[in-house]
């Protein structure tokens, strides 16, 4: 098949399902093209090497890139960040058209202001379009605060009902998602549970990665680790809370937040004026070096707020967690519960509760060493068998040949 991969965001950006996505695809014997922005995720400033220009084309490990402009930002402010989707949306679908060849299939990624442009390479190429859906929107930009006004958010629903309906198969990250598309009138048949996978080609083995920082192992302590984006939506407050309840009652429980994103500056001050001596942050680290990273942790944490968008998805985070093969504190309830629950490869507690998140950890923290290990186990069992690049590739796979033969 020659597939089109439509996505805002692409390497050199941490994007999981990009270049290694694509690769895996083009050893199978399909050739990919890739129709993307230019780089400035997470932190909203062109990557070296790149400036804007009304477009871009260029050869990585051996796959066509064609790069349209976009505005780069990605703060605090909703304004900018509308901005900055629609940008991309809008080049996409004027360029896009003269950079590409003709595609067989469109895999498009997530965002719904991609769906100019995929109707406009559907229409012109006559050719299925997938997408694959991360983030419910509206749900998702009504809970991020990032559009607040009544007339917006009711054309953003229209524009929503419209790209997911005239899509010719759907993928989505978890069981909930699927039957909250089915309720507003996708046909079952036409949406796949696809989980995602962790970007396991920049794996390393921690046992034998000599770099890293002593600060990050806190040697004889027990590490609790958050790692990722530190954004609104991930409540961290919560367990700030936690750590400070937690500081006289078990000194040997450190928590270490590695990685950036808008609210870190505000939780590092707020460690600073609560004094709390168990919390510490590492910058964001190559993602080559995070699966080392990981497994220095004891127990790894995952948190969002509790909304109902947040129960029907499974945060990226875990998948790289399993693969970790550590055990995995889960503070989401819903879909993401359930798959560790499943896996018996953690523990599970409430959402915004430090009650029970210290709870949680003070179980961990007294269980044995080998029972925290069978846990790890499991998780990595568990994710080699459903959650593998290999399984979630070769359900892609068979997704666009069965659209193709429709």
């Amino acid at each position: 098949m020659r597939i089109l991969f439509l996505t805002q965001w692409f390497q050199p950006e941490p994007f999981f399902k990009g270049l290694p996505f694509v690769k895996a695809l083009q050893n199978k014997g399909h050739d990919v093209e890739v129709l993307t922005g230019f780089p400035n995720y997470p932190g909203g400033k062109l990557y070296s090497g790149y400036s804007i220009h009304p477009w871009k084309s260029e050869v990585m490990d051996g796959i066509p890139v064609h790069r349209t402009a976009l505005f780069p930002s990605h703060d605090a402010s909703g304004l900018r960040r509308i901005i900055n989707y629609l940008s991309f949306g809008l080049t996409s679908a004027a360029f896009g058209p003269f950079l590409i060849k003709k595609p067989d299939v469109i895999y498009v990624y997530n965002l719904v202001t991609l769906g100019l442009a995929s109707s406009i390479l559907r229409t012109l190429y006559r050719c299925p379009v997938i997408y694959d859906i991360q983030d419910l929107w509206p749900d998702s930009v009504m809970h991020s605060g990032m559009m607040k006004q009544t007339i917006l958010l009711n054309i953003l629903k229209i524009w929503c009902r419209f790209v997911y309906r005239s899509a010719s198969h759907i993928t989505t990250l978890s069981p909930g998602m699927k039957a909250e598309l089915v309720k507003r009138g996708i046909p079952e048949t036409n949406i796949f549970v696809v989980y995602n996978w962790y970007d396991e080609s920049n794996s390393c083995n921690a046992d034998n990665d000599n770099t890293i920082s002593p600060d990050i192992l806190y040697k004889d302590n027990f590490v609790v680790m958050f790692a990722g984006t530190m954004g609104i939506m991930q409540g961290l407050d919560t367990v700030l809370d936690s750590a400070q309840k937690l500081m006289d009652v078990e000194p040997k429980i450190k928590f270490i937040f590695v990685g950036g994103g808008i609210e870190q500056k505000r939780l590092k001050q707020s460690v600073v004026d609560r004094k709390l001596t168990n919390v510490s942050f590492i910058k964001r680290q190559p993602t080559e070096k995070m699966g080392a990273i990981l497994k220095s942790a004891d127990v790894l944490l995952v948190h969002l707020k509790d909304t109902a968008l947040f129960r029907i998805t499974i945060p990226s985070k875990i998948q790289a967690y399993m693969f970790a093969g550590k055990p995995v504190l889960v503070g989401v309830q819903g879909d993401a519960a359930e798959l560790i629950s499943d896996s018996d490869a953690g523990k599970v507690v409430e959402s915004e509760n430090s009650e029970s998140m210290t709870r949680g950890i003070l179980q961990l923290f007294r269980m044995s060493d080998a029972q925290r290990d069978v846990m790890g186990k499991n998780a990595r069992k568990y994710y080699d068998k459903n959650l593998s690049m290999e399984a979630g590739v070769r359900s892609f796979e068979n997704i666009f040949y069965r659209v193709l033969q429709k």
